[in-house]
């Protein structure tokens, strides 16, 4: 499946914010202002994305998608709602593009003949260590 080549300008239209107060540094500005920034992606009713992109990152992301398929987001690290927010768009791109990274399948392989020297001189040395030590 093809990455697809989402930016954010591209899917700042589907992104819904909302805005609370925060409970991170500021002191008594915390307490005054919603800097605390929530991001929600409707993954299932996305536009951007193809059937299978959209089955694909909801077998990916399943532990993090609500039961309607909503993908939610948080930040509160920043004292701005400003800063909070390109932080929490940040965090999803982030997220989707490792989402859509496809691990390489592992081919087993077998020790050389070399390696399997080096290991059991290794372990004859270490054993003549040790026996140099006791006593006679």
């Amino acid at each position: 499946m093809p990455v697809p080549k989402i930016t954010s300008a591209d899917i700042l239209p589907e992104l819904e914010f909302n805005y609370s107060k925060s409970s991170g540094p500021g002191g008594q500005h915390v307490n005054k202002v919603n800097t605390k920034v929530g991001l929600r992606f409707d993954v299932v009713n996305s536009n951007l994305l193809s059937a299978d992109q959209k089955s694909f990152l909801i077998e990916k992301l399943a532990n993090k998608l609500t039961k309607d398929g909503v993908l939610v987001l948080a930040a509160q690290v920043a004292r701005s709602q400003l800063a909070n927010k390109e932080l929490v768009v940040q965090k999803l791109d982030k997220l989707l593009s490792s989402a859509f990274i496809i691990k390489k399948k592992r081919k087993p392989t077998k020790p050389t003949k070399a390696s399997k020297e080096r290991r059991l001189d290794s372990k004859k040395h270490h054993a003549q260590k040790k026996a140099n030590r006791q006593k006679p």
